[in-house]
């Protein structure tokens, strides 16, 4: 199963994006990793309104046949316990990509959300982009090493 992570804009702060590159050394030790940049979406809250953007359509063209995970501060929480049976679902299913997707500061469209697969909110508190994209990359590393039974999620 191959982890695909989609987000807005670059990471700024350094310290963070530095703990973004080691956790993401860790994950490809258990599964390919695949981080992706996309471009700030402009004009977004207007284009919202009328449904799915442009670029989120292409969006949508370029995961067909992926298993789409969208952060959304409405989604399911989950415990790490939970979150690491889910990875492991995936996997047995036959998942061949997990794709999460990280917004920008005005998130994605109604209508993108309605295409996602699973709604996962990291926490009911609002995030920094930068720190839910950390968050995301360490539960997915924890997610592993509990399904492997390593020490780390002690």
């Amino acid at each position: 199963m191959r982890i695909r992570i989609l987000w807005e804009g670059k990471t700024k702060d350094s310290h963070l994006r530095a703990i973004q590159e080691d956790l993401a050394g860790r994950i490809e030790h258990f599964t390919p990793l695949s981080l992706e940049e996309l471009p700030a979406a402009r004009g977004a809250s207007h284009a919202r309104k009328a449904g799915l953007t442009s670029s989120e359509r292409a969006l949508l063209e370029k995961l067909r046949g992926a298993r789409k995970v969208l952060l959304d501060e409405r989604g399911r929480e989950r415990t790490s316990q939970e979150f690491a049976e889910w990875l492991g679902q995936e996997a047995l299913r036959g998942s061949r990509e997990v794709a999460f997707l990280v917004g920008g500061p005005d998130g994605f469209s109604t209508a993108f959300r309605q295409e996602a697969d699973v709604l996962l909110a990291l926490s009911r508190m609002t995030l920094t982009r930068d720190l839910a994209r950390t968050l995301l990359l360490e539960q997915i590393y924890r997610g592993f090493t509990i399904l492997r039974g390593y020490p780390y999620p002690r």
